[in-house]
């Protein structure tokens, strides 16, 4: 069974294994991974996993492990800004040998309860519009289609899954 657990250096190791699993490149939603980020040596890693723990006010980060194997990331990002405008407010992304294995549900289902936790009444999730395993994974987990939108990284489709208040 997976767990959510927040980014730590301890599994540099296994998370450079996913990040070379998706091929060259910042496409592995979820990770919080700028171009600017240098994850490769130690202290590179360290520097990263420290920026994101710095911004946890803004941002929640969290990685899917299993038996010490980085499956993948996902972040919540909790405030309405020009990055979530067009982002959402929850990135994620599953390395391809985890995928269609109900990872990623699950981990937006965790996830969406950190959002009621942080206020949120609804959160917006995008996803490339040929991603079709992650509109039907945010379509399972109550999203509701609003429109496609071009973005700088081409066009995404746009989603909405209100959040239930607790006892309401």
């Amino acid at each position: 069974m997976p767990d959510l657990i927040a980014p730590t250096t301890r599994l540099h190791s296994a998370w450079l294994d996913a990040h070379a699993e998706w091929g060259p490149g910042l496409h592995e939603d979820g990770f919080g991974l700028a171009p600017t980020d240098e994850v490769d040596s130690p202290a590179g890693f360290a520097a990263w996993v420290a920026r994101l723990t710095a911004e946890s006010d803004r941002a929640t980060c969290r990685w899917i492990v299993e038996d010490g194997r980085v499956l993948g990331g996902i972040a919540l990002r909790h405030r309405w800004d020009d990055h979530v405008r067009w982002a959402g407010h929850v990135g994620f992304g599953v390395r391809p040998t985890a995928r269609r294995r109900g990872v990623a549900g699950w981990a937006l289902g965790r996830i969406l309860v950190d959002a009621r936790r942080v206020g949120l009444d609804r959160v917006l999730v995008v996803c490339a519009t040929g991603n079709t395993a992650s509109a039907k994974t945010i379509e399972r987990l109550g999203g509701v289609f609003e429109e496609v939108r071009d973005t700088q990284y081409g066009p995404v489709r746009r989603y909405w899954i209100e959040l239930a208040r607790p006892g309401g």
